[in-house]
Formats: C-alpha cells, structure tokens, sequence
C-alpha cells in the first residue's frame, strides 16, 4: 500500500494521561475505519493529522512530508465530531464564508459552497439558516466544507453521530462516493457495523494503542488463537453434534434451543467446508450456516480481550 498518511512512533500525553501510546501505521488511498470505543484515543490521531496537536513523540508525515505543513494541509478536509457553526447564517453564507477563509475568491466561493451543498443533499435546504437544521442536515454541512475545495485527505470524525437510519446511509454512500474518487478518506466511529458497510480497511485503537491494521479478513488471522463459532441449524442438532463430534477440527459442541447447534473451531476454513458434506452424509437437513464471530464486532471484542491479557 503506497503511504499517504504516517504515523511513526507516535505518543501523546495530557500531563499523566496517555492519548497514544507508541503508534505506527500506515494508510493510503480509499476509506479506512478508525475503529474503537470513546475515550480510544481516535480524536487525538486525527487531530495529530490535522496538525491541531503536536506528538509528544514521534512524528506524522503526509504525502512524505512532516506535520505540521501548510502545503499539504491545503490537500486536507476535516470535519471535526465537534460542531462550531455560525448559527445566524444560511448554510450556503456559512460554507462561502469557509471558502473564502480558504482562499477562494468571493464569486468561486459561492460557486463551489452552492455545489458542495447540492453534491451532499442540501440544495433544497441552502438557503435557510443553520439554526434550523436538523442533526442530519448539520452533519452534511460538515462534510461539505470538508471537501468544497476537492482535498486529496479527507478526515471525518464520528460523522454517524445523531443520524436516523436513512442519514446513515445517504452519508454512507456519500463517503463511499469519495474513496470511488481516488482519495484517501479516513472514518472514525465506536460503532463498528457504521464502518463495516463502508469499507474492509480498518485500525483499531484502544487505550490509544495500535491493536489491529488492515483487511477485516486479514485481522482475522491474528485472532486465530480464539476458537471461531459457527451457528448451525437443523431439525435434528443431536444428529448432527454426534457426527461432528468425531472430528479434530470441532474444539467443543453446544446446544442452542431446539434447532440449533454452535460449534466451536480453531480451523474455520475446514470446518465451513466439512460441516455441509457431513450433514449429507449423515442425512440430517442444514438448514443455515451463519457465524456471530464473522463480523467487526467479533474482531474487536477478540482482540480488546488480548489487550488486557484476557483468556478466550
């Protein structure tokens, strides 16, 4: 992956609290999540991108150069978890005004605040004051002067926060639409299925520690010590737990009501491929093969348990 965004060895402290602790990463074009719970440390490494803070230790680099810089911060969007907004403007005053901030002469800082606002949903809506929008419509804002003069870097933080069902998914696709573009696009939240449906890239923070960085299936490999659960159901799970229990892949059986068997395995890959030709052989109906560990969810809870020097 060619680096757009580095972090090495970087450490922030707040007098005897620990922000970061000792983090390295890289992230390169598309969307990556910025996963973990409040307080992870997920605010600080987008501010240390910003520039607003400074590492108590290491360094960030963008596009290969130091932060802070004023020449890549002109190829940077943000739009912070916090809202500052001129409450007595119109949406459109308030993102020309940005633009203008920005560098933009008046007459392209009203062109580019009117197509920003159309691009995300607010066209209709551009001309009424902020004081009046809703919680969705405040976050759009948000986005829009984030990226009005078209940012190679565009870091969001907490962007779902507030949204009904329908806002969330408009801003996902929104998002979505910017890593299609080329950049690179960088999306916190403690909710993990928020960034599940956006991208497969992930970093996971804790106590402002790296626990995790890359592909969800990739991450995957490093929880292989934990057994994986896999939830089968089936007319006749005593059936089937008889015929599975004779296999070194299956680590322990468990019934679920009256339909439903959970395996535990340390070999996920040979037991999915098994358990069908199994239930064949021994005539017992599989009616679904699903796993509860199969998600971002799972990954997190599995290696946040590692962190804290958990048992499985």
């Amino acid at each position: 992956m060619s680096a757009v965004l580095e972090f090495v060895g970087v450490s922030k402290w707040y007098g005897p609290v620990l922000g970061l602790r000792d983090v390295s990463l890289t992230v390169g074009k598309g969307i990556t999540g910025l996963l973990g719970p409040n307080g992870a440390g997920k605010s600080t490494l987008l501010k240390c991108m910003t520039g607003e803070i400074q590492p108590s230790r290491g360094e960030v680099r963008m596009f290969g150069r130091r932060v802070p810089d004023p020449e890549v911060f002109r190829r940077l969007g943000y739009a912070p978890e916090i809202e500052v907004f001129f409450e007595e403007l119109t949406g459109l005053e308030f993102v020309a005004h940005l633009a203008e901030l920005s560098g933009f002469g008046r007459a392209e800082a009203d062109r580019r605040a009117a197509a920003v606002l159309q691009r995300v949903g607010l066209e209709s809506a551009m001309n009424r004051r902020v004081s009046t929008y809703s919680k969705g419509m405040r976050q759009r804002t948000k986005l829009a002067q984030a990226i009005l003069h078209e940012p190679d870097v565009v870091l969001l933080d907490e962007p779902m926060t507030g949204l009904d069902p329908v806002g969330r998914a408009q801003m996902v696709t929104l998002i979505q639409s910017l890593g299609a573009e080329g950049r690179t696009v960088v999306v916190s939240s403690h909710i993990l299925d928020e960034v599940e449906v956006m991208t497969r890239e992930i970093v996971v923070l804790y106590q402002g520690q790296l626990l995790a960085q890359g592909d969800l299936h990739a991450i995957r490999g490093l929880i292989d010590r934990h057994p994986h659960h896999i939830a089968l159901r089936t007319p006749r799970p005593r059936a089937l737990a008889a015929a599975l229990a004779r296999e070194d892949f299956v680590a322990a059986l468990r019934f679920e009501g009256d339909d439903q068997l959970m395996v535990e395995t340390r070999d996920p890959d040979r037991c999915y491929s098994a358990v069908p030709r199994i239930a064949k052989e021994h005539d017992v109906p599989l009616l679904a093969l699903t796993s509860p560990d199969d998600n971002l969810a799972a990954v997190f809870r599995y290696l946040t348990l590692g962190a804290r020097g958990g048992a499985a």
